[in-house]
C-alpha cells in the first residue's frame, strides 16, 4: 500500500479494551494483518484501562496533568505488550516507546506505545509517520465515520466521508487533555496537516471493512487530507 511497503496504524485502546480485553478482536485483527504482504507499525492507545486508572487518581488525590498523562502512558505500554505478544515471532521483540528513535526492524510488525506527557498516541503516530517516511496513517477507532458533531448527543449529526485538514480542525477543541476522547488529537491534527499526512479513519470493529481498505476496495470511513 505505501511506497516503502510500510503501513502505520493508530490502534485505539477502545478496541483492545472496550470494557474487558476483546480477544475476538485481537484474533481477527491478527489474521488480517498476517495475510497482508506489507509490514506494519501499530501504536496502541490506553483505552478503558488507562481511563480507569486516571479516574482512580482523580478520586483519591489531586493529580497533575503530568500524573494523568503518565498513568495513561503506562496503560498504552500494557496494551502494546499484549498486542506484541499476540503477534509472537512476527513482531519486533521490543516495544517502541519513543517515536523519534531510529529503529531498524526486520520483522513484519513493530508495536509502539505512548511516549511522554503532553503527547497523545495520535501525536506519536504522526511522529512515527514522519520518522519512517510514511505519508498515510490509518486511525483505527470505534466509529464508522467522523461526524460534524457528536452523534451520541445529536440525532442530526452527519457523517463526513472526506474532509480537508482546515475544516476538520474546526471540529476539534484547541487543546489536548489527558483522557480526551475525540476522533483525533487537535495538536496531532495540526502537525499532520503541516506534514501533508493523509489520515484514514476506520471502525476497527468492522474488520471486513478494514480488509477491504487494505486490498484497495471500497470502504466505509473518513479520509482527512
Amino acid at each position: 500500500m505505501e511506497e516503502n511497503n510500510l503501513v502505520i496504524i493508530s490502534l485505539g485502546g477502545s478496541l483492545i479494551v472496550p470494557s474487558e480485553i476483546d480477544t475476538n478482536f485481537l484474533l481477527g485483527f491478527k489474521k488480517i494483518i498476517l495475510n497482508q504482504a506489507c509490514r506494519f507499525i501499530m501504536i496502541c492507545g490506553g483505552g478503558k484501562t488507562a481511563r480507569n486508572y486516571q479516574e482512580a487518581l482523580k478520586l483519591t488525590v489531586n493529580p497533575t496533568k503530568e500524573d494523568l498523562d503518565w498513568m495513561g502512558i503506562k496503560g498504552t505500554i500494557l496494551n502494546a505488550n499484549l498486542v506484541r505478544t499476540v503477534f509472537g515471532d512476527n513482531s519486533h521483540p521490543k516495544i517502541a516507546t519513543n517515536p523519534t528513535d531510529k529503529i531498524n526492524f526486520d520483522k513484519k510488525i513493530l508495536v509502539a506505545s505512548g511516549w511522554k506527557p503532553g503527547f497523545s498516541t495520535d501525536y506519536d503516530a504522526v511522529l512515527l509517520a514522519e520518522n519512517f517516511g510514511v505519508n498515510k496513517l490509518i486511525n483505527f477507532t470505534n466509529i464508522d465515520y467522523i461526524y460534524d458533531k457528536d452523534p451520541k448527543k445529536f440525532e442530526d449529526a452527519k457523517p463526513i466521508k472526506k474532509v480537508s485538514w482546515s475544516e476538520f480542525r474546526k471540529l476539534l477543541p484547541d487543546k489536548w487533555e489527558p483522557g480526551l476522547n475525540i476522533p483525533f488529537d487537535p495538536i496531532a491534527a495540526k502537525k499532520a496537516e503541516e506534514q501533508g499526512l493523509k489520515i484514514v479513519v476506520l471502525n476497527g470493529k468492522n474488520l471486513g471493512n478494514f480488509e477491504d481498505y487494505l486490498n484497495g476496495k471500497e470502504f466505509i470511513g473518513t479520509v482527512i487530507e
